[in-house]
């Protein structure tokens, strides 16, 4: 299994922003250097409507991001349901998360995110009963050694598997499995209540780490948004323009700088992912340089 090395924090965008196309690029082969270019070191493969390109594209996009020094990561299509009550529909999941796996290896993506499931027509109790047993299947098709880890996203809507305690217990039916947590989701389903300062930001890596253990909370793979929410949770993504939802970023930089882990973060906002994730990385140079400072 491929797993991150990286010593510091790393950053980047989820897709490609408006920001990409407005430059004149017209493929996401074209995207390692763009984002290098910025200042950014990590970059998201979106495959959430299905892995359409071929073994060629595939290749030739982790040769790029290798050669420009950027970490890769894919999002598994949305479509896989880990709790699917039809027996067939969860089966197909498996074969989606392998297609996945394989995408991965072409890329050299070191993570594979996956959604953690719906309960929307079920008992929340019979919904985790189904997405571990998919969870055990799929670790079994695998194997021990797969070509990245399998990263099981917390989710935004209430009616979602995707607390971080149900993905820490998903991720305990194997150790190819880590938890990805996007906090943007945490604070959706929150109803705005999560993360109002740095040690809340804490409390994420210290469960993790305690439950799963260090290796898990060190190199924790993170999304990151400010999201519109309803009384049902998640409604919709925003940019860092927005000053009515949040969460807010500054808190996180500093919990990440305290806490000594060096997590990559993708930026999943609409639209301006990139400049966003470089927001994200010079508030947390800054909270690097201020702690330095301080001691």
């Amino acid at each position: 299994m491929i797993l991150p090395t990286q010593s510091a924090p790393s950053f980047g965008p989820g897709g490609n922003s408006e920001s990409f196309y407005s430059a004149g690029n017209k493929s996401t082969l074209q995207a390692p250097k763009w984002v290098k270019e910025l200042g950014l070191d990590a970059f998201e493969y979106e495959a959430g409507n299905g892995i359409t390109v071929g073994e060629a594209s595939l290749r030739a996009i982790g040769d790029a991001a290798r050669a420009e020094g950027i970490r890769l990561s894919i999002h598994a299509p949305y479509f896989i349901s880990l709790s699917g009550v039809e027996e067939e529909k969860r089966l197909k999941s498996i074969a989606y998360v392998e297609k996945s796996l394989w995408a991965a290896e072409l890329l050299g993506a070191d993570t594979v995110v996956i959604h953690s499931g719906s309960a929307a027509k079920l008992e929340r109790a019979e919904a985790m009963r189904l997405s571990l047993d998919t969870l055990a299947r799929l670790a079994e098709a695998v194997g021990n050694e797969p070509a990245a880890r399998l990263g099981i996203e917390t989710m935004g809507k209430l009616n979602q598997l995707g607390t971080l305690s149900e993905v820490i217990e998903q991720c305990k039916v194997a150790p190819i499995f880590t938890p990805v947590v996007d906090f943007g989701h945490l604070y959706a389903r929150s109803l705005g209540e999560a993360f109002p300062d740095a040690d809340s930001y804490r409390r994420v890596f210290d469960e993790i780490a305690n439950r799963l253990g260090d290796r898990h909370a060190r190199y924790l793979h993170c999304h990151f948004s400010k999201i519109e929410y309803t009384k049902a949770g998640e409604k919709k993504h925003l940019t860092f323009a927005s000053d009515r939802f949040g969460p807010l970023f500054e808190p996180l930089a500093e919990a990440i700088v305290r806490e000594g882990v060096c997590p990559r973060v993708i930026c999943e906002s609409a639209g301006s992912q990139a400049e966003d994730a470089l927001f994200m990385k010079q508030t947390w140079l800054n909270a690097a340089e201020k702690n330095t400072e301080g001691i």
